[in-house]
């Protein structure tokens, strides 16, 4: 490409934070440009002489670019757009002990939200053999649920099997990247068990009967009873 071509939607720019302004004159490019995944972007040649900075300047904010997902080098095609993972992106900030309480505890919160709001994919998308192996998880479970901060591993598998049964490839990958949150969370003393309480919450044997009705209305609000054990204890 003709680097007298990128003129005129590229400018050049002053020499202040470069690669922090690059970078950002390279997402407009690319926005204004309308391109999608799998299409081709301007040689580091062409593009040092476009913006009128050095190559390594230009080397740097790809590379970041790269680190965020948003490009990747092709052999014999150079390098291209490409549709980031959200999920690979954060998780590469979700290390629980960096993260502060604030911030987990909103970690954690959302999560909740999530659980309620996903009912009609759950309801909709699962088969009885997926609600066999949801029952299968839970037939050892006590009746009475109140007051009661679940096991670690047995809550991930549980609530790990709802994200599966959602179909949705971006949710399942979402509570994978938090799951050390969720760990965190419940070991650390972030979410307190108490005896304040005097309420029966759903338990998850409980929510299983209720997803073999096939009622979306009716498993969200299951859901949220059965997620107060939790909400409880945050707000």
């Amino acid at each position: 490409m003709d680097p007298e071509e990128l003129t005129p939607t590229i400018k050049a720019i002053d020499t202040s934070s470069l690669v922090d302004k690059v970078e950002m004159y390279l997402i407009d490019y690319f926005i204004r440009k309308e391109l999608k995944a799998g299409d081709s972007i301007p040689k580091e040649m062409e593009l040092s002489s476009a913006m009128g900075v050095s190559r390594t300047v230009i080397r740097e904010s790809l590379t970041r670019l790269k680190t965020m997902g948003l490009i990747e080098s092709i052999k014999h095609k150079g390098t291209v757009i490409k549709s980031p993972d959200l999920a690979e992106i954060l998780q590469k900030s979700m290390i629980p002990k960096i993260l502060d309480d604030r911030t987990l505890r909103d970690i954690f919160e959302m999560r909740l939200v999530i659980e309620v709001g996903m009912a009609d994919l759950v309801v909709n998308r699962s088969t009885d053999k997926d609600i066999e192996e949801l029952f299968s998880i839970v037939k050892d479970e006590p009746v009475r649920a109140e007051n009661t901060l679940f096991d670690v591993d047995y809550e991930i598998e549980f609530h790990g099997k709802l994200y599966e049964m959602t179909g949705n490839e971006t949710l399942k990958s979402f509570q994978r990247m938090l799951l050390p949150v969720f760990k965190y969370a419940y070991t650390s003393g972030l979410i307190h068990n108490t005896s304040a309480a005097d309420k029966k919450f759903v338990s998850h044997k409980e929510l299983v009967e209720v997803l073999r009705l096939h009622n979306a209305d009716k498993f969200r609000k299951a859901m949220r009873k059965h997620l107060e054990n939790h909400f409880f204890r945050i707000l």
